[in-house]
């Protein structure tokens, strides 16, 4: 049962997204993840890196899950996810900034490349109404 104000609006938010915008949401909370995992490492609290490194993970392998083979660039987008994906778990085990900050980089070019193709595909879809 939601109870905030805050988690009807993200319920409502979800709900009411286009397909690009869930996908840009799912990059915005791996990078979220990632970023209080290196919060964690920072302050040698592992138990927080690994429980966000964990959620970061999931979401790369929902974002793996989803991809539609039927189109050439699903295969390097799986073999990115795949590569960000054991960047995280290596970041996690060794407990190494380094690789969770090559992942976040591979995630915050792959949601700006979302953004952009969202708005051009808005921009056709209201010219063809238009």
């Amino acid at each position: 049962m939601l109870t905030s104000p805050y988690d009807k609006y993200r319920q409502s938010s979800v709900q009411t997204s286009t397909p690009a915008q869930l996908v840009i949401m799912l990059y915005d909370g791996a990078i979220r993840f990632v970023r209080t995992a290196l919060d964690g490492l920072s302050k040698k609290d592992y138990e927080k890196s690994n429980l966000n490194f964990g959620k970061a993970q999931t979401i790369v392998s929902e974002l793996m899950s989803t991809l539609d083979h039927s189109y050439e660039v699903s295969q390097n987008l799986f073999s990115l996810y795949e590569y960000t994906n054991f960047l995280l778990v290596e970041s996690n085990i060794r407990k190494s900034p380094e690789k969770a900050e090559e992942a976040i980089g591979y995630l915050i070019e792959l949601r700006e490349t979302w953004l952009q193709a969202s708005k051009l595909a808005a921009g056709q879809t209201e010219t063809a109404n238009g």
